[in-house]
């Protein structure tokens, strides 16, 4: 085999886990090779309602009633519609077994669903990986928060994750990018739960936490 054809280590797909695989093993000095039966995907090109007001997109971005009866899998996606179907597999594009509850949403292209993933991710907190244990069931996982906040951080300066740093024990705050703007109903619903929530804290009977 000529010299050029042999590889440190080789990818299947180039989506969030395989692409993040291949950045890591080329950050560490790895002669990688990706492999991807998707597309490629021209910045601009590629992206043709990324500049579209949401009443310029059919249906102002949502699917048509035949759609979702055809495609029940995929539009259950968070964030699916009109204006990012096609970088999404229809249903009966990709046919598969399912034996045990698993939704299967796929999008052949170069970065997979990392293309509609949509900036917003949560870190586990100790109450996902103490779960087990606490509840008696499955296995202990072997690590905690603790050790993999570390990662999470890696991770979040390198791809930009929008959030608030709300200071909550259940959801870490992490590495944030500003958050999206909230439209003035969602603002509105905002500072009612920050009042229900002040009010539980003032009417709360003394020595309750």
């Amino acid at each position: 085999m000529k010299e050029e054809a042999t590889f440190d280590a080789i990818v299947i797909g180039s989506g969030i886990s395989g692409g993040w695989a291949a950045k890591e093993l080329c950050d560490k000095g790895l002669k990688t090779l990706v492999l991807e039966r998707g597309r490629s995907v021209e910045h601009l090109k590629d992206y043709p309602t990324a500049h579209l007001h949401p009443w310029q997109i059919p249906h102002r971005g949502r699917m048509s009633k035949a759609f979702l009866e055809e495609n029940p899998l995929i539009s259950k996606a968070a964030g699916f519609g009109s204006d990012n179907a096609h970088f999404f597999i229809r249903d009966q594009d990709h046919p598969y077994i399912q034996e045990k509850p698993f939704d299967w949403i796929r999008g052949y292209q170069v970065g997979g669903k990392s293309l509609t993933w949509g900036r917003a991710c949560q870190r586990w907190s100790d109450f996902e990986f103490t779960a087990p244990q606490r509840f008696g069931y499955g296995i202990d996982w072997p690590i905690r928060y603790s050790d993999i906040a570390p990662w999470y951080t890696h991770v979040e300066n390198f791809i930009g994750v929008c959030g608030n740093a709300d200071g909550i024990e259940a959801m870490p705050d992490g590495e944030f990018l500003p958050p999206f703007q909230l439209n003035c109903v969602e603002a509105a619903l905002q500072q009612s739960i920050k009042k229900i929530i002040l009010i539980g804290i003032w009417c709360r009977p003394a020595g309750l936490t």
